[in-house]
């Protein structure tokens, strides 16, 4: 059985992870550390999992209980890189696809951007979602979980 598992608290797409998941009938853990308080959407498969205030604290758990044939949505590249290891498929936002071929650089260009932070020269969060990201997000869960959920199968 595949489960979708969400990096809860800066998640703006969570709304259409649910109905992606009520379609399909899977289970979602919607993970969060408080920090942003999260109305609990009222569906039965959908489990609110909070989690002690440290940093790392909702990767952490999302880490340790992922598996092959699940799903992990996440902006954070950390948690992708740690999600890729278990075998889960991880879908960002915006419908970017990890994948062992692609995190390497995710990371590096991360070290990069938080350096280029300290130093003053990049200012200001990421862009808010376009229609087009919410769109390319949707194709790409659906991607993901599909291919999760062949996994699933053959295991």
């Amino acid at each position: 059985m595949t489960d979708i598992y969400v990096d809860g608290d800066a998640c703006p797409v969570r709304e259409e992870i649910y109905r992606v998941a009520t379609r399909l009938q899977l289970n979602v853990f919607v993970v969060s550390n408080g920090s942003r308080p999260i109305r609990p959407p009222g569906m039965s498969n959908v489990s609110m999992i909070l989690v002690g205030d440290s940093a790392d604290a909702a990767d952490d758990w999302i880490a340790e209980r992922i598996g092959a044939t699940d799903v992990c949505v996440t902006s954070d590249i950390p948690l992708a890189s740690r999600c890729l290891k278990k075998g889960a498929r991880v879908v960002s936002p915006t419908g970017k696809r990890w994948t062992e071929a692609n995190i390497g650089n995710a990371l590096a260009g991360r070290d990069i951007a938080r350096h280029l932070r300290e130093l003053g020269e990049i200012t200001g969060g990421p862009a808010p979602l376009t229609k087009q990201d919410r769109s390319r997000f949707l194709s790409a869960l659906d991607t993901a979980v599909q291919a999760a959920s062949r996994a699933a199968v053959r295991s």
